[in-house]
């Protein structure tokens, strides 16, 4: 069964996942002799579709409904991989610049964060499949539309994907209110992988570890921090800058 939000029964879902819907994650309540139950991890492991094993409570929050143990909660947006987009920016002339949201979870700042994306001509947004902001209607609206727009990425894992960005010439950029440097003494004209992190925890040690630059935004007042969302729309437009000053 399903409704606007999310699709129940393991039958369901398995059904869901064949006919290729958009899927953010599926939540599964253990049952080691439930054959089906295996059929559906499987596939899910096939598709790359983010899972996690619960307990009955949860779900029972979610549904009352005969759930089976098995919820899939649809996504307002189709995802796509982040490789095939950079490849495709180079083969047009272009110079890539990618958004890493690293443990943003809170949707509204999630919505807002795409939105300037959308506007600094980011060319897509990759985030981890685990411990990011859920995409549903309230991110959406949020975005103003945006993330229908801007092509979003996940990654189970995030290192892998931006080691191998790396790979491909794209220089890893993270901000950090423990940076030296201040953000308008990096060149943001070249390939780049710009990287913000939530205010509570920042970046996580395994994407500092891979970082090649490290940059600040000066803050002068007694606050210490500024809203994800803010941080995120002045270093994307210091790269707007930059970019059209060498045109």
């Amino acid at each position: 069964m399903a409704n606007n939000n999310f699709i129940y029964g393991t039958r369901a879902v398995i059904e869901a996942v064949n006919s290729d819907k958009q899927i953010e994650k599926v939540l599964i309540v253990r049952s080691d002799d439930n054959s089906l139950q295996k059929e559906l991890t499987k596939l899910l492991k096939q598709h790359r579709i983010y899972f996690q094993f619960v307990p009955l409570q949860k779900i029972n929050k979610i549904s009352r409904k005969n759930h089976q143990g098995v919820i899939a909660f649809i996504s307002p947006v189709s995802f796509y991989d982040v490789e095939e987009i950079v490849t495709k920016i180079y083969e047009e002339g272009r110079v890539p610049f990618v958004l890493v949201l690293d443990g943003v979870t809170d949707v509204r700042n999630f919505g807002a964060v795409v939105r300037t994306a959308e506007c600094a001509g980011v060319h897509t947004v990759l985030i981890p499949e685990k411990g990011s902001a859920s995409i549903n209607a309230d991110a959406v609206k949020t975005s103003a539309g945006a993330l229908h727009k801007v092509p979003i990425c996940r990654t189970r894992s995030l290192r892998h994907t931006l080691e191998n960005l790396k790979q491909n010439g794209l220089q890893i950029v993270s901000a950090s209110e423990k940076a030296e440097k201040n953000y308008y003494q990096t060149n943001f004209t070249l390939p780049t992988v710009l990287v913000v992190g939530s205010e509570e925890k920042g970046i996580s040690n395994s994407i500092v570890s891979l970082s090649d630059e490290f940059v600040k935004i000066p803050l002068l007042g007694e606050i210490k921090s500024l809203n994800v969302s803010v941080a995120a729309s002045i270093l994307m437009y210091e790269t707007v800058r930059q970019r059209q000053r060498i045109k």
